[in-house]
């Protein structure tokens, strides 16, 4: 199913933003590939994604209705500052490691980012090129 889930718990979320504000957060949670549920069968709520997922979720519901789904938006971007490296392309996150750290190995980039020997490389040749004018 999804890789890398990101769980965000939402206390009373009925309480807060009413009945049907989370019925129409579930069809947006659906579309945007996470998914908003009770917790068994308490009052307490969950959603799940990926972080881009709930990245695009969050900006869904920014734009649909900010103030009546301030507490979600609230929540859920808490959440995802934790995880803003996912949220990152690894391009750009190549370059700016090599750009802070000029001395950081290609085994030391493969090793935080996950990438492979060819992305360190070009990442180095690239943040080299525009170090030299």
């Amino acid at each position: 199913m999804m890789e890398n889930i990101i769980i965000t718990h939402l206390p009373a979320l009925i309480h807060r933003v009413g009945g049907d504000n989370v019925k129409k957060a579930k069809l947006v949670a659906l579309d945007c590939d996470c998914e908003l549920k009770r917790v068994r069968r308490s009052r307490h709520w969950q959603v799940a994604g990926d972080a881009c997922a709930l990245n695009k979720f969050l900006d869904r519901l920014r734009i649909s209705d900010y103030e009546s789904m301030q507490f979600l938006i609230r929540k859920i971007d808490e959440r995802l500052t934790e995880y803003n490296d996912k949220l990152e392309p690894l391009e750009g996150r190549l370059k700016r490691l090599v750009l802070e750290a000029p001395n950081i190995t290609l085994a030391e980039l493969m090793q935080v980012t996950n990438c492979s020997i060819a992305e360190a490389r070009l990442a180095r040749f690239n943040a080299d090129s525009l170090a030299d004018p």
